[in-house]
């Protein structure tokens, strides 16, 4: 058990969301719950009922009612709120809390000045890129795209497109053109809006190239239209009209399409490392609900916060934060190298928009105390009153690091969950206390277990992490799979009628929650599963390494098999035997004897996605004998080349 870092305040049920939300179940309910557990327990026991609370606490603005929250409760196929017809758009410039002239949209980058829009001007905006694309012959169920980075004109086309009725997709302008022809030659885009580039710290970075091969790639295209952003004077390219012609001036009222609850919202991507990425649907109901919960009873916001959370537009945080205007907060979006010119960017990005909830990955924030950074003394940080942390498990010395070295007022979130539901269905909540090292809790109406070998639930153990109950924000579908083969294929092959996520997660008899790794990366030695997020906590505290990877490769004997760790070391550094022996030691005295490699190689990078995470499972193969291509999809990766050392490897071991 790890030590007590942040406890409620005396007052949290009278000054927090979730509390005011306790209070209305209470007097319009006669529902009264002791604590979190007890209100958990009731939203995963009686989904119908919690998700119909949900939908009339927030107001959700409908055109036509729903005949019940629950209609069909069996997954795959859960029907959500039948009957309904509504709008994410409608719902978010809502606003509940903020006037008119309130900032809504706070934006700095390193391309140009900073940017504030207010309520009545995110309106506007959309109001009339709207109209710009029922002008192009855009209408409910056409595909529009963004090549586009975390900037206002990303967030309006979003809200325009979903206004009406078409749906949303986009990739980060960092994105190569194989890895954004992956995935939209699937979804076939009627509409195209692409940056010409941007500036990533001080390097200005031209895409005009990839706009035109991303361009001829995609037939299915009508109309592209440019954002100027690194050449805001610049013409735009042939064929291609300009962003101030979509958001040209126009009469035209605002109106939202009202849609079913399913009706398709944006599609999202999985990493794509072994195939195709999976087009993940998400539905308008869907999405707005689950946000709502999230952001206002989990994440505690509303009107008079300022809501940043360091992401691209090809990460799912990014569709996460953008919600946050649908229950009164503002958003801060940055778009450029957090490092630059060093760690302490954002802490003072933080400290200049008064955000008092700041987002970020596990990884920034170890990079940060690896790097001895103290952000409350770069940074009036005073405000901050949240902090979140996901993309990769944060182990406890992340956790006290942060009440050292941030704030030891705030109260930090760390939190799990996906694309597939676009959202974390393991996180905090402000009435529960912060331990290190460990989830507070699992979400409301996210009815998360822990499942052993044996496919029965267990507390305390390591196991397979399932959900056994529907969520609203669980995929509509795979975008062309009609029979649903490919989506039953994810996530409900291993147990039927049960989602298994492919984390390893251990549940405490409080609630409490670890991640500890992919299962499909499981490192097994001599029958104990060890999860690979506690070796890189321990290896990567290590001054000399700055990334690892580590990997298990079976025996077919059925003996012990091979651990096999990867180092990349700090510039000008090599591996010698004095420093195995001192990551060895470091490995049994932090963790346990069975957690030894049998070997550490030197290599020059650790293979990621574009969106930053670990590749265990293609290393796996490679070094199993899978060809390079066959064993990842190249256009899926940030850094391809860096296969090439473990192929190499993979020669050399199986050479006589």
């Amino acid at each position: 058990m790890g030590d007590v870092l942040w406890t409620p305040p005396a007052d949290v049920r009278e000054r927090s969301r979730i509390g005011r939300y306790l209070r209305w179940l209470r007097d319009e309910r006669g529902l009264e719950f002791v604590g979190y557990d007890d209100l958990w327990q009731w939203s995963v026991t009686d989904p119908d009922a919690f998700w119909q609370s949900i939908w009339e606490h927030f107001d959700v603005v409908a055109a036509t009612a729903p005949t019940s929250a629950l209609a069909e409760a069996e997954m795959p196929g859960a029907r959500w709120f039948p009957g309904a017809r509504l709008n994410y758009a409608e719902n978010v410039l809502r606003m509940p809390g903020l006037a008119d002239d309130d900032p809504v949209v706070i934006a700095h980058g390193q391309t140009r000045a900073p940017e504030t829009l207010t309520a009545a001007e995110l309106r506007d905006r959309v109001r009339r890129v709207a109209a710009g694309l029922r002008r192009l012959g855009v209408g409910p169920g056409d595909r529009v795209a963004a090549y586009a980075p975390n900037i206002p004109e990303t967030y309006v086309l979003l809200l325009a497109t979903a206004a009406v009725g078409a749906i949303f997709s986009s990739c980060a302008p960092e994105f190569g053109t194989r890895s954004v022809t992956d995935r939209w030659q699937q979804i076939e885009p009627k509409v195209l809006v692409a940056v010409d580039g941007y500036r990533y710290g001080e390097k200005p970075i031209d895409r005009r190239g990839e706009v035109a091969a991303i361009r001829a790639a995609l037939p299915s295209l009508t109309h592209a239209v440019t954002i100027g952003y690194l050449d805001p004077a610049g013409e735009p390219p042939e064929g291609m009209l300009s962003w101030a012609e979509l958001a040209a001036e126009t009469d035209e009222p605002s109106t939202f399409a009202p849609v079913p609850f399913d009706h398709p919202l944006y599609v999202l991507y999985s990493s794509g490392t072994t195939g195709l990425p999976k087009p993940i649907v998400h539905g308008h109901g869907g999405i707005l609900l689950e946000h709502l919960k999230m952001l206002a009873l989990h994440h505690d916001l509303g009107p008079g916060d300022r809501f940043l959370w360091f992401t691209t537009t090809g990460w799912m945080m990014w569709n996460f934060l953008v919600s946050g205007p649908a229950v009164g907060s503002a958003i801060v979006l940055f778009d450029g190298n957090p490092g630059h010119p060093d760690l302490g960017a954002l802490w003072r990005l933080a400290e200049e928009t008064g955000t008092t909830y700041f987002g970020t990955s596990a990884p920034f924030l170890l990079a940060c105390r690896k790097a001895g950074l103290v952000p409350r003394e770069v940074a009036d940080l005073s405000a901050l009153r949240g902090l979140g942390s996901t993309g990769a498990p944060l182990p406890a010395e992340g956790f006290t690091w942060v009440y050292a070295a941030v704030n030891d007022r705030l109260q930090l979130q760390s939190l799990s969950g996906g694309t597939d539901v676009c959202t974390g269905f393991v996180g905090g909540v402000p009435l529960l206390p912060v331990y290190a090292g460990e989830i507070a809790c699992r979400a409301l109406g996210a009815k998360v277990e822990a499942r052993g070998t044996d496919g029965v639930p267990v507390v305390g153990e390591l196991g397979e992490l399932v959900i056994t109950a529907p969520m609203p924000s669980m995929p509509v579908g795979f975008w062309n799979d009609h029979d649903g083969t490919r989506y039953r294929e994810a996530y409900f092959d291993l147990y039927p009628g049960v989602w298994r996520h492919g984390d390893w997660i251990t549940i405490n008899e409080r609630g409490g929650c670890v991640i500890t790794g992919r299962s499909d990366a499981t490192l097994n030695r001599g029958g104990v599963r060890l999860g690979t997020a506690e070796f890189y906590s321990v290896v990567e505290g290590l001054d000399q390494v700055v990334d690892s990877v580590v990997v298990h490769l079976e025996d077919d004997e059925g003996g012990a098999g091979e651990l096999l760790l990867f180092v990349v070391l700090a510039p000008g550094l090599e591996l010698d035997d004095a420093l195995r022996r001192t990551i060895a030691r470091e490995l049994r005295t932090s963790l346990s004897p069975r957690h030894l490699p049998d070997e550490i190689h030197q290599v020059r990078a650790v293979p990621r996605t574009l969106s930053g995470k670990k590749l265990e499972v293609p290393v796996k193969k490679i070094l199993t004998g899978t060809p390079v291509d066959a064993a990842a999809a190249q256009g899926a990766l940030a850094n391809p080349e860096s296969l090439t050392a473990f192929a190499t490897l993979a020669a050399g071991r199986s050479t006589p």
